[in-house]
């Protein structure tokens, strides 16, 4: 404890006395309030200028704390404004850490085994009371756990990563940024695990809590982060180390007592105590025998551990062959191959499910996984999948140490060379790590896709290395588009990438013989690739069996009834059984019977229900429960996308983001939409972090839990709505979107218009949604997305008026050029040369007519029709002896942009 009193300005009415702690982000002094002599703790930020994240945390543990009714937390007395933060004021009862108490009392070796129960039990309780109001403090430790020396009288503080809902999903991040404190981190909470985040992570991290105070050290030991995080998915402590600990005047460690411990860090929850009162009956029965007879005996645990709480278990059921194929493939892309894992299999079989399994290993071998998956209502967006896949790497490396940054930097760099731009164009998130970079040369056709090509490849290759082999996960394969699938062709067929596994999830009821995807996957097989696959089939009826046993904590026999009942209605699929067993829940046909302490179902009930046999039917059923605002928000959100943010909401809504955030908030609990990181909780104490700074647009993100929540609550809209509603989407995405924000967003603005461009008939808002099927046709294909900037550029052709080649020259003849050269890219031959055609009929001057005949040419050449290449040239008296690939109007920029004042913008 330091006494010395740093230099601060006066807190008002506050009188400082002396300093607690002083670490990297945070200050703790011990106070007098002026106004009645109380004693406070006040805690600050350390930094003058907090970022966004900080005043988040800070504000987010007063918040959870000042509504907590339990004696066994620090309660907060007020939250005031502080320079450009915030002061926190709690209660002081006289507490020092646990960890400087235990340092002190090892020291002069004072520690008792009851004391040690005493305080586990007293922490017991405080964990009950959290579980009672539904929080989750997922930083559990001896630095946020308070004792009294004279009292013994325990707490807990610090709640700025708690969170309010009954489950997190942790996406995967490095290790240098993960929530909480890595030594205490539960295995999920690593990100790591196929699990979620809920109460029972506090056990683990209280499990390590008690090793050290047991052992006098830390289970997992490690200056290496990474370690750290093996060492908690997949690596088991010592139990030795705490039996052969001695306290004062004592034997070693009890048996039971270490079984206690392990049991609280089992790796996976269902395995942990799964309630603190059934932890502390075991610790009152240690404890009374060691006050009865002086020792502990060994008894059997775990015998009132039992679980009020509806959870259905996120075990895999009847999947362990199929896991092992996946684990084997990234065992051989260690030792330097590349392959591609196909898994196929209907919606909700749980294929996602399976291929997260392969996280432990990769962690192991220090590699990285990425994901991104395809839109069921986003179809034609180039890339997307691969985009948000690459999005995931960078925000992964971002968060590296400023030496392991500064290597990527250095080695993404040296492979993209002058070019890095193309790739910025794609992955825009490529530039916040290696800057702005100069324009590319223009290229055109076969020599822009070849360029593009070359530098997939090398960026690709920068992250596999034995070093660090890439796992690349993409899913709902059944809806990429063609150049996604042109990316998979091209990984896969080079050869000296390797330390590189594709995994692939489709829907195999989607696809047929001719699917583009099936084509593609048949051209893959044929460059000797190594293509795996994994067909998941419904689980048997003894599967569910397990899943409902384990969920009511029964036994197999006791769960046959409604396993039957399940079986019947959901034929073996995992989403569709848990989501039905949830809904039986909900509607209290599955109840907990307290008198006996176990779960009880209603069979009869759940036979006369009349329940449909079709998921997304069931779904929707399910969502018209939410409030009529949540519904109508959900339905919205599913226009948008898979994934959605809160200010996209807030505009196709028209309305606030705080009053969006608070409809969303009942379909988070639900767990029918899940947020993509902590930045959610600024809308549940917004007023306070809005008071004091300008944190600019703050971009809060979530996904739908499954395909299946999407489509249903898609299917809420009325058939005769959605043209009507992707229409008011797109032109209030049009009328907020920035000019320095069009470029970015304009697929999304353009895929909702163009879906409601039916209902268009103003001419000057044909005109101007052809002009924005121009702008993302130029974007597609300068991605070398061909296929979809042809849709783009054909649906700008549809946008023109019937006399368009008197009244609208400039704009059709630029989108004839764009739709003519992306058919030839894209091999459609005979619609080339009707575009073509029509451009050569109407263009009223040879120099325009130049650019159709150098496609002309190129696509003869293409086809190995020389004779007729050299006609084509001969038609242009100016072609002669000339090449023409890549030539423009010397009076238009290469995009076309130039020609039309309304065009610049874009």
């Amino acid at each position: 404890m330091n006494t010395a009193v740093e230099p601060m300005d006066k807190l008002l009415n506050y009188r400082i006395s002396e300093q607690l702690y002083a670490g990297s982000r945070t200050l703790v002094y011990r106070a007098i309030r002026e106004s009645d002599q109380l004693p406070v703790v006040i805690k600050l930020l350390q930094q003058e200028y907090p970022t966004f994240n900080e005043l988040l945390l800070f504000c987010n543990q007063y918040t959870i704390a000042k509504n907590l009714d339990l004696p066994g937390i620090v309660h907060p007395y007020s939250l005031e404004p502080y320079r450009n933060s915030y002061a926190l004021v709690m209660e002081d009862f006289g507490g020092i850490s646990l960890r400087d108490w235990l340092n002190k009392k090892m020291a002069s070796n004072q520690y008792t085994l009851a004391e040690f129960l005493d305080i586990a039990i007293a922490l017991s309780n405080i964990l009950d009371g959290l579980y009672r109001h539904r929080i989750i403090h997922k930083d559990i430790k001896p630095a946020n756990i308070l004792i009294n020396p004279e009292t013994k009288q325990v707490k807990l503080i610090d709640f700025s990563i708690a969170s309010l809902l009954p489950r997190e999903t942790q996406e995967i991040h490095s290790p240098n940024i993960l929530e909480g404190t890595l030594a205490y981190l539960s295995p999920e909470q690593t990100g790591r695990m196929n699990r979620g985040i809920d109460y029972r992570s506090d056990y683990y991290s209280l499990g390590v809590t008690f090793y050290e105070l047991l052992a006098g050290h830390l289970p997992f030991e490690s200056n290496d982060p990474m370690e750290l995080v093996h060492c908690h998915i997949a690596k088991q402590p010592n139990q030795f180390k705490i039996q052969n600990s001695k306290f004062k005047n004592e034997e070693p460690i009890p048996e039971v007592l270490c079984g206690i411990v392990m049991k609280l860090m089992a790796k996976n929850a269902e395995d942990r105590y799964q309630s603190a009162l059934g932890l502390k009956f075991d610790l009152e029965k240690c404890l009374s025998q060691l006050q009865e007879i002086g020792s502990i005996k060994s008894f059997e645990l775990g015998e009132r551990d039992i679980c009020d709480r509806f959870i259905i278990p996120e075990k895999l059921y009847g999947r362990q062959t199929e896991v092992k194929s996946l684990l084997d493939a990234f065992e051989r892309v260690s030792q330097g191959s590349t392959e591609i894992m196909l898994v196929a299999g209907f919606s909700g079989i749980g294929k996602t499910a399976v291929v997260n399994e392969v996280y432990k290993p990769i962690v192991r071998q220090r590699g990285y996984f990425i994901k991104g998956k395809f839109d069921q209502f986003q179809r034609n967006i180039p890339f997307s999948a691969f985009v948000q896949a690459f999005r995931d790497l960078i925000g992964q490396l971002l968060s590296e140490t400023d030496a392991q940054f500064e290597q990527w930097k250095s080695k993404i760099l040296s492979a993209l060379g002058e070019n890095g731009q193309v790739m910025i164009e794609v992955i825009p998130e490529l530039e916040s790590m290696i800057g702005k970079q100069p324009p590319a040369p223009e290229l055109s056709g076969s020599a822009a896709q070849n360029r593009f090509n070359l530098l997939f490849l090398k960026f690709t290759q920068v992250f596999t290395a034995s070093e660090h082999p890439l796992a690349i996960f993409i899913d709902d394969l059944q809806w990429a588009d063609s150049a996604s699938l042109n990316l998979m062709h091209l990984l896969m067929s080079e050869a000296d990438i390797g330390y590189l596994l594709l995994i692939g999830a489709y829907r195999d009821n989607e696809v047929n013989p001719v699917h583009p995807l099936m084509l593609t996957l048949e051209e893959i097989q044929k460059l000797d690739a190594t293509v795996n696959k994994i067909t998941l089939l419904p689980l048997v009826r003894v599967s569910i069996n397990y899943l409902v046993a384990d969920t009511l904590s029964c036994s197999l026999a006791l769960a046959t009834p409604l396993t039957e009942l399940v079986f019947s209605k959901t034929k073996g699929n995992p989403f569709f059984s848990n989501q039905f067993l949830k809904a039986l829940y909900q509607d209290q046909l599955i109840t907990f019977n307290f008198d006996g302490g176990y779960w009880e179902c209603d069979i009869a009930q759940v036979r006369s229900l009349t329940l449909t046999d079709d998921v997304v039917e069931f779904m929707a059923i399910q969502l018209e429960k939410l409030s009529i605002e949540t519904q109508e928000i959900l339905k919205l959100a599913a226009c948008v996308g898979n994934s959605f943010d809160l200010a996209t909401l807030a505009i196709v809504y028209e309305q606030s983001e705080a009053t969006r955030a608070d409809e969303l908030w009942k379909a988070l609990q639900e767990g029918l939409i899940i947020p993509t990181s902590d930045v959610y909780k600024f809308y549940q104490q917004h007023s306070l972090v809005n008071s004091q700074n300008d944190y600019g647009q703050i971009t809060i993100t979530y996904k739908f839990l499954h395909d299946r929540i999407q489509q249903a609550a898609y299917s809420l809209i009325p058939d005769n709505q959605k043209q009507v509603t992707h229409l008011h989407i797109g032109r209030l995405l049009q009328q907020t979107t920035t000019a320095n924000e069009r470029d970015e967003k304009i697929f999304a603005i353009v895929n909702h218009l163009n879906q409601g461009a039916a209902l268009i008939s103003d001419e000057l808002e044909q005109q101007e949604l052809a002009q924005l099927n121009l702008a993302a046709g130029h974007k597609a294909k300068s991605a070398t997305a061909y296929a979809a900037a042809l849709d783009y550029f054909n649906t700008g052709i549809a946008m023109l008026t019937s006399n368009c080649w008197h009244s609208q020259y400039n704009l059709a003849l630029i989108l004839y050029e764009g739709a003519t050269e992306s058919a030839y890219l894209c091999t459609d031959f005979e619609q080339m040369e009707q575009l073509a055609d029509v451009v050569l009929n109407h263009a009223q001057s040879w120099l325009e007519r130049v650019n159709i005949y150098s496609i002309k040419i190129q696509a003869c050449m293409a086809q190995h029709q020389q004779l007729e290449a050299l006609q084509s040239s001969t038609k242009n008296p100016q072609a002669s002896g000339s090449t023409f690939a890549g030539t423009t109007h010397p009076s238009r920029h290469p995009t076309g942009t130039e020609t039309h004042p309304n065009l610049a913008q874009w």
